[in-house]
Protein backbone atom coordinates (compact mmCIF):
# COMPACT_ATOMS: atom_id res chain seq x y z
CA UNK A 1 0.00 0.00 0.00
CA UNK A 2 1.30 3.47 -0.89
CA UNK A 3 0.38 6.84 0.54
CA UNK A 4 1.73 9.97 -1.14
CA UNK A 5 2.72 12.55 1.49
CA UNK A 6 4.16 15.13 -0.93
CA UNK A 7 5.63 15.17 -4.44
CA UNK A 8 8.94 14.00 -2.91
CA UNK A 9 7.74 11.60 -0.19
CA UNK A 10 5.69 8.41 -0.37
CA UNK A 11 4.96 5.99 2.48
CA UNK A 12 4.98 2.32 1.55
CA UNK A 13 3.58 -0.45 3.77
CA UNK A 14 4.85 -4.00 3.36
CA UNK A 15 4.45 -7.20 5.33
CA UNK A 16 6.80 -6.12 8.15
CA UNK A 17 7.02 -2.35 7.67
CA UNK A 18 5.29 -1.16 9.81
CA UNK A 19 5.36 -3.89 12.43
CA UNK A 20 5.30 -3.98 16.23
CA UNK A 21 6.14 -6.80 18.62
CA UNK A 22 3.17 -8.22 20.49
CA UNK A 23 2.98 -6.58 23.96
CA UNK A 24 3.07 -9.93 25.76
CA UNK A 25 6.35 -10.95 24.11
CA UNK A 26 9.30 -10.82 26.45
CA UNK A 27 12.70 -9.74 25.23
CA UNK A 28 15.83 -11.40 26.61
CA UNK A 29 16.83 -9.83 29.92
CA UNK A 30 20.31 -9.23 28.50
CA UNK A 31 18.80 -6.95 25.84
CA UNK A 32 18.53 -4.01 28.20
CA UNK A 33 19.69 -1.30 25.79
CA UNK A 34 17.34 0.48 23.40
CA UNK A 35 18.42 1.82 20.00
CA UNK A 36 16.78 3.29 16.94
CA UNK A 37 18.42 2.15 13.74
CA UNK A 38 17.95 3.91 10.42
CA UNK A 39 17.83 1.65 7.38
CA UNK A 40 18.10 2.75 3.78
CA UNK A 41 18.89 1.62 0.28
CA UNK A 42 18.33 2.44 -3.36
CA UNK A 43 19.86 -0.40 -5.41
CA UNK A 44 17.69 -3.26 -6.64
CA UNK A 45 14.52 -4.48 -4.92
CA UNK A 46 14.94 -2.54 -1.68
CA UNK A 47 11.54 -3.53 -0.22
CA UNK A 48 12.40 -7.19 -0.64
CA UNK A 49 15.87 -6.65 0.85
CA UNK A 50 14.30 -4.95 3.88
CA UNK A 51 12.04 -8.00 4.36
CA UNK A 52 15.14 -10.21 4.27
CA UNK A 53 16.81 -7.86 6.77
CA UNK A 54 13.79 -8.13 9.06
CA UNK A 55 14.04 -11.93 9.13
CA UNK A 56 17.83 -11.86 9.46
CA UNK A 57 17.56 -9.61 12.53
CA UNK A 58 14.65 -11.63 13.95
CA UNK A 59 16.96 -14.70 13.99
CA UNK A 60 19.82 -12.73 15.57
CA UNK A 61 20.84 -13.28 19.18
CA UNK A 62 22.27 -9.75 19.28
CA UNK A 63 19.08 -7.72 18.78
CA UNK A 64 15.32 -7.94 19.27
CA UNK A 65 13.14 -5.93 16.91
CA UNK A 66 10.47 -4.07 18.87
CA UNK A 67 8.99 -1.90 16.12
CA UNK A 68 9.46 -0.95 12.48
CA UNK A 69 8.07 2.02 10.58
CA UNK A 70 6.59 2.12 7.08
CA UNK A 71 9.10 2.62 4.29
CA UNK A 72 9.60 6.17 3.11
CA UNK A 73 10.46 6.67 -0.54
CA UNK A 74 12.37 9.93 -0.78
CA UNK A 75 14.91 11.66 -3.04
CA UNK A 76 18.65 11.25 -2.50
CA UNK A 77 20.76 14.04 -1.02
CA UNK A 78 24.42 14.85 -1.49
CA UNK A 79 25.03 12.93 -4.71
CA UNK A 80 21.63 13.41 -6.37
CA UNK A 81 22.19 11.61 -9.70
CA UNK A 82 20.81 8.30 -8.40
CA UNK A 83 17.53 6.49 -7.67
CA UNK A 84 15.23 7.50 -4.84
CA UNK A 85 15.94 5.91 -1.48
CA UNK A 86 13.69 3.77 0.65
CA UNK A 87 14.20 4.40 4.37
CA UNK A 88 12.68 3.17 7.61
CA UNK A 89 13.48 3.02 11.31
CA UNK A 90 13.82 0.02 13.59
CA UNK A 91 13.41 0.21 17.34
CA UNK A 92 15.51 -2.59 18.82
CA UNK A 93 16.58 -3.88 22.18
CA UNK A 94 20.15 -5.19 22.37
CA UNK A 95 22.83 -6.44 24.71
CA UNK A 96 25.55 -4.86 22.55
CA UNK A 97 27.46 -1.74 23.54
CA UNK A 98 27.26 1.15 21.04
CA UNK A 99 30.62 0.29 19.43
CA UNK A 100 29.80 -3.41 19.24
CA UNK A 101 26.40 -2.57 17.75
CA UNK A 102 28.16 -0.44 15.13
CA UNK A 103 30.49 -3.34 14.28
CA UNK A 104 27.51 -5.70 14.05
CA UNK A 105 25.62 -3.32 11.73
CA UNK A 106 28.68 -2.89 9.48
CA UNK A 107 28.91 -6.69 9.26
CA UNK A 108 25.21 -6.89 8.31
CA UNK A 109 25.66 -4.20 5.64
CA UNK A 110 28.53 -6.17 4.13
CA UNK A 111 26.50 -9.40 4.25
CA UNK A 112 23.76 -7.61 2.27
CA UNK A 113 26.21 -6.46 -0.42
CA UNK A 114 27.11 -2.93 0.72
CA UNK A 115 30.06 -1.42 -1.17
CA UNK A 116 31.53 1.90 -0.08
CA UNK A 117 32.70 3.84 -3.14
CA UNK A 118 32.10 7.49 -2.11
CA UNK A 119 29.99 9.47 0.36
CA UNK A 120 26.24 9.38 -0.38
CA UNK A 121 26.74 6.80 -3.15
CA UNK A 122 23.98 4.40 -4.20
CA UNK A 123 23.81 1.43 -1.84
CA UNK A 124 22.12 -1.89 -1.27
CA UNK A 125 21.78 -1.32 2.47
CA UNK A 126 22.74 1.44 4.87
CA UNK A 127 22.36 0.95 8.63
CA UNK A 128 22.87 3.88 11.02
CA UNK A 129 22.55 4.12 14.78
CA UNK A 130 20.29 7.15 15.20
CA UNK A 131 19.84 6.91 18.99
CA UNK A 132 21.15 4.55 21.67
CA UNK A 133 19.46 4.80 25.07
CA UNK A 134 19.73 8.47 25.98
CA UNK A 135 23.50 8.68 25.63
CA UNK A 136 25.73 10.96 23.61
CA UNK A 137 28.98 9.79 22.05
CA UNK A 138 31.30 11.88 19.91
CA UNK A 139 34.33 9.87 18.88
CA UNK A 140 36.24 9.31 15.66
CA UNK A 141 34.43 5.99 15.09
CA UNK A 142 30.94 6.82 16.28
CA UNK A 143 28.65 9.78 16.94
CA UNK A 144 25.36 9.28 18.79
CA UNK A 145 22.82 10.69 18.24
CA UNK A 146 23.48 10.49 14.50
CA UNK A 147 24.83 13.96 13.64
CA UNK A 148 22.45 14.61 10.73
CA UNK A 149 19.22 13.06 12.02
CA UNK A 150 17.48 16.36 12.71
CA UNK A 151 17.96 17.48 9.08
CA UNK A 152 16.79 14.32 7.34
CA UNK A 153 13.21 13.65 6.30
CA UNK A 154 14.34 10.01 6.00
CA UNK A 155 14.54 10.01 9.82
CA UNK A 156 12.05 12.67 10.88
CA UNK A 157 9.03 11.34 8.96
CA UNK A 158 9.41 7.69 10.08
CA UNK A 159 10.22 8.83 13.64
CA UNK A 160 6.94 10.74 13.74
CA UNK A 161 5.13 7.48 12.91
CA UNK A 162 6.65 5.35 15.68
CA UNK A 163 4.04 4.23 18.19
CA UNK A 164 6.31 4.21 21.18
CA UNK A 165 9.69 3.43 22.50
CA UNK A 166 8.87 0.44 24.73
Amino acid sequence: MKKVLSPKHTLISTQHYPWRIHPSTRTPISHRHKAIIGIGGNIGDVSRRFEHLFWFLKRSNSVTIIETTPLLQNPPFGFINQNDFHNALLLIHTSLTPKKLLMYLLHVEKKFGRKRSMPNAPRTLDLDIIFYNNIKIDSKELTIPHPQWIYRDSVLIPLSLMKGQS
